[in-house]
């Protein structure tokens, strides 16, 4: 019952962390909304920087409510860990509003490999358990940094980032965007597993391997998609 209380009040301390981070127009780093909301409609067809608008009168109070994030994922994958968005894809009524969150999950021994988010600044906020986290500047400079509940750690728009659970007990976080739909690209992923693929001739020279190794490395990481 305590522990229960304990991770009860982490998602409080997260929650407000959250409002106070994006409670002003000027962090946001999507356009402002000209309206009160813009739920969004993603049937429409109609193809848009943000989404349409829903028409108002159908709009219900289960456009801005999302309940996925309450319990832990399954993190019995290669990577031992998951992420779960509450985005705007989630969270219809997010559209135009330039904010977000993900709740990660990691086994013991998990990571979040290297990504970097395209659209948004993160904030990550750790309910429970301590991680190994950091990014990469532009001046190749790794900067990291040991968490643990109830710290915060900010990884820097576009720039490569990570997070390892070297303890020996799962751990979590909330992590906050300022973008409805902040966008991931996986380092590996990316390069290994695109379609059409990235010619062997670059990964070859780029990662300084051979073919062999890049078909390797490709078959290990289309498994894991």
């Amino acid at each position: 019952m305590k522990q229960s209380s304990t991770r009860r009040a982490m998602f409080v301390l997260a929650a407000i962390l959250v409002a106070a981070v994006f409670s002003t127009p000027s962090v946001a780093n999507d356009p402002d909304p000209l309206q009160d909301f813009c739920v969004a409609d993603p049937t429409s067809g109609i193809t848009l920087n943000e989404f349409p608008c829903k028409n108002p009168a159908n709009v219900t109070a289960g456009d801005f409510f999302f309940a996925g994030i309450v319990k832990a994922g399954a993190t019995n994958n290669t990577q031992g860990s998951v992420v779960t968005g509450a985005n705007v894809e989630k969270i219809p009524g997010l559209n135009t509003l330039g904010v977000s969150l993900a709740r990660i999950d990691y086994a013991p021994g998990g990571l979040n490999p290297p990504h970097t988010h395209p659209r948004a600044t993160e904030i990550v906020f750790v309910l429970y358990g301590e991680l190994d986290v950091g990014f990469i500047t532009t001046a190749n400079l790794l900067v990291s940094k040991h968490i643990v509940a109830g710290e915060v750690f900010v990884f820097p728009r576009g720039l490569v980032h990570f997070q390892k659970n070297n303890g020996y007990m799962p751990a979590a976080v909330i992590a906050a965007f300022n973008s409805q739909l902040a966008g991931t690209q996986s380092i590996a992923l990316t390069l290994f597993t695109s379609s059409p693929p990235v010619p062997d001739n670059v990964l070859t020279k780029a990662f300084q391997i051979g073919t062999k190794e890049v078909t390797k490395i490709r078959a290990k990481l289309s498994a894991m998609k």
